[in-house]
Formats: structure tokens, C-alpha cells, sequence
């Protein structure tokens, strides 16, 4: 044990002894962990604000829309035909078992004023179901019932955007908007839901009923997609097939016959962008951790430059009982040192440096005790690896040629 604490002495002592060799050799280690932190960091915040998007639109979730229609030779998209009913959607939720809820939507654009202030939104007819398949709670107020449904009242609720450039610290509650010049009472506002997973602002949105909005709005009797909620993720394929069959029978779709409906299935496009954010968080990972190799390199080096200097001191060691089991662990403890202590400090530099991208560059980070633990490991296990073969050269010198070295 007093060999061990012996060799650790000298190897701290020959540290000291070059403090700017020292520091510049441990640049790299601090360079590669501060890297691998930031980039995993950044990984992970993505990943965090994909999961928060997907949340956002709801769970186990299915969109059915129009089909598409050929014109003039040219195959127009989905929703270029309007085949879709209030009706579809209420036998969607009453005849499909793998359905928890079934939403439709009417969504088109349209003024809003109130008083002498202006808005330019998003106008959905929808049905208290909407709620449910989006996870959508009110702020205050109330959501609108069947009934109000059913009898297309004028009532509707505001997204947190809308209120907020109309009424601005009012409660809107209470209050009467017109929406292309025809009067709603505003029963309720909407917690907000930010931006969707295409960017675009999920609280600029006025909600009413459906009815009201074919009826008092826009004149149509057609809805433009069907939100619906499967009751779990293991049903959603299950779901989907019921959907078809059921539409296939309500639009009397010939067995073969083209579609004039699309079923999407978001979950999976949004676990899809996930593993997407994953892959790309390794591939900055694995492209940071290049620098550790570096700094590893380095150590090397300058662990062969610093034997090459010692000969004979190392040969003085070895003539006074030294054995080669010391000097290996003397040099191995020096390389071990150089990297544990630029581990350290590259933890500091890589948290710091996430935290500053975050709030100058608005982008999320989540720094993860996994991330730490792993390029803090993985400096100290680069220090060993690379400082083991200058280690074991100076192990092996000959005493007698180490000591007649000039």
C-alpha cells in the first residue's frame, strides 16, 4: 500500500512540476466531455419538446379526412372532395368498439371583432367530443354542450392567442364577439397548447359547435375530418380497420373499389419524427465523442514525451527498489489525473455552454445525470487506455541504460 501512495506522490509531484504542459493536455479532454454533454443535452431537450407536441395533439390518435378526386387527368390531394358527414362521425363513435370518441371539424378562417379590435383566425365547428380526443381543458368558463350542439348556438370558446389580442387581461367570458358579423357568447377560454409539431400556433383557434358553423357560418352540410380517439394504443390498427369497414359500408364502396376517404394515424408519424430526433441526438453524440478520442491522443503524447524526458529518473526509481508494477502505475495514475480533472471541468464547460445555447439560441436542453455519468466515464476510461502504453514503455526500461541516459 506505501509503494501505491508512492507512486501516486511522484505522479502528482511530476504534474505539478509541468502545470501549462498539464493544462493544455487536459484542453482536449475538456473540449471532448463539454462537446458530448452539449450535444446530448440538445438530443434530449428535442426529443423532450417532440414528446410535448405529440402530447399536445392528443394520444392514440386518428384523422380521417375527405378522399381525393382526378380532374382533367390530374389527381388532386386528400380533401379535394367533400365526402365526409356529422353523421359519419357519430357512427364512427357509436359502431366502432376501438373508439373511445369520435370529434368532427369544420375548420375555415375568418374575421372576429370585439368592441374596436379585429382578428383574422381559425374558425372550428366542432362537438363536445373535440375535448376528450384532444385533451383539451378550459382556462375558465365552459366547454359547450350536446344540446347547444344540436341546436346550433351561437356560443363559442377562445384559444389563448385570440383572447388574449382582443380582450387582452379581460376575462372574455360573458363577453359577445361577432364572427363574420354574426354574434357568439363567449362561454369559455382554452388552456393554451402552443405550437404544433408543423409550427403552427395550436391557441390562435376560435371553437363552436359544428352545427353552428355549417349552418351560421359557412353554409355547408359537410364536415372537412373526423378526430377520433382509439381506446388505447394497442386498438389503433384495430381502429383503423373498423373505420374503413364502416365507411366502406356508409359510402357504399364496391368490395375493390377506390376509397373516398384516408384514415391518417398521427401516433405513428409523431413516433417516426421521435426516432428521428433520436438518431440524429446519437449522430452529434458520436461525432462529439470524436474529440475525446483526441484528447486522448493527445495525453498519449505527451505522456511518451514525458517518459522520454524521465529516463533517468526513472532508472534512479528502479535502482532504489522501484519495481516496473510502481512506475507503470505512477504513469498510468498521471494519465489518469491529466483526464479525471479535464472530465470535471469539462462537465462545467458543457453545462454552462448548453444552458447559454438554450436562452440566446430559444432552443429546450435537458441535461441528464446518464449524460454526465457516461462522458465523465468515458474521459477517465480514455485517459487509462491511452496513458497504459507510455505507462507500460517506462515500466520496462532497463535500469542500467536508464541510468547512463543523458
Amino acid at each position: 500500500m506505501e509503494r501505491i501512495w508512492a507512486s501516486i506522490e511522484v505522479a502528482l509531484s511530476a504534474l505539478r512540476a509541468n502545470k501549462s504542459r498539464s493544462a493544455l493536455t487536459m484542453l482536449g479532454i475538456i473540449i471532448g466531455v463539454a462537446a458530448v454533454i452539449a450535444m446530448f443535452a440538445l438530443g434530449s431537450g428535442a426529443r423532450a419538446k417532440v414528446a410535448e407536441q405529440i402530447a399536445s395533439i392528443g394520444t392514440h390518435f386518428l384523422i380521417i379526412l375527405p378522399g381525393s378526386t382526378t380532374s382533367g387527368g390530374l389527381r388532386m390531394g386528400s380533401g379535394s372532395v367533400t365526402t365526409l358527414t356529422y353523421d359519419d362521425a357519430k357512427a364512427i363513435a357509436a359502431e366502432c368498439s376501438a373508439i373511445a370518441s369520435a370529434a368532427p371539424t369544420v375548420v375555415r378562417s375568418a374575421p372576429v371583432v370585439y368592441g374596436g379590435m379585429n382578428w383574422s383566425t381559425l374558425i372550428s365547428g366542432t362537438t363536445p367530443e373535440y375535448q376528450e380526443v384532444r385533451r383539451w381543458e378550459t382556462s375558465s368558463g365552459r366547454f359547450f354542450t350536446q344540446q347547444e350542439v344540436d341546436g346550433a348556438s351561437k356560443v363559442c370558446l377562445l384559444g389563448q392567442t385570440v383572447a388574449r389580442n382582443l380582450f387582452g387581461d379581460m376575462d372574455p367570458v360573458g363577453e359577445t364577439v361577432r364572427i363574420k358579423k354574426v354574434p357568439f357568447l363567449v362561454i369559455g377560454t382554452l388552456l393554451p397548447k402552443g405550437q404544433s409539431p408543423g409550427g403552427m400556433d395550436q391557441d390562435d383557434v376560435i371553437l363552436v359547435p359544428v352545427t353552428a358553423a355549417q349552418k351560421r357560418l359557412f353554409g355547408m352540410t359537410y364536415i372537412g375530418a373526423i378526430l377520433a380517439q382509439a381506446q388505447d394504443v394497442e386498438s389503433m390498427g384495430e381502429a383503423e380497420s373498423q373505420i374503413r369497414e364502416l365507411l366502406h359500408e356508409r359510402h357504399r364502396i364496391p368490395p375493390g373499389g377506390e376509397d373516398d376517404f384516408s384514415v391518417r394515424n398521427l401516433t405513428e408519424i409523431m413516433a417516426a419524427a421521435e426516432q428521428s430526433v433520436r438518431v440524429m441526438s446519437l449522430l452529434l453524440g458520436s461525432i462529439a465523442s470524436v474529440s475525446l478520442l483526441v484528447g486522448g491522443i493527445g495525453i498519449m503524447n505527451i505522456m511518451l514525451v514525458s517518459v522520454a524526458e524521465r529516463i533517468r529518473e526513472i532508472g534512479l526509481r528502479m535502482a532504489v527498489g522501484a519495481r516496473p508494477a510502481d512506475i507503470l502505475l505512477q504513469f498510468l495514475v498521471e494519465s489518469a489525473t491529466l483526464s479525471l480533472l479535464g472530465g470535471l471541468v469539462g462537465i462545467l464547460v458543457g453545462s454552462l455552454g448548453s444552458k447559454l445555447m438554450a436562452h440566446f439560441a430559444s432552443w429546450p436542453i435537458l441535461i441528464s445525470g446518464g449524460s454526465i455519468l457516461l462522458a465523465f466515464a468515458f474521459s477517465v476510461a480514455v485517459g487509462i487506455f491511452f496513458g497504459f502504453y507510455p505507462a507500460r514503455r517506462a515500466s520496462l526500461l532497463n535500469p542500467i541504460e536508464a541510468l547512463r541516459h543523458e
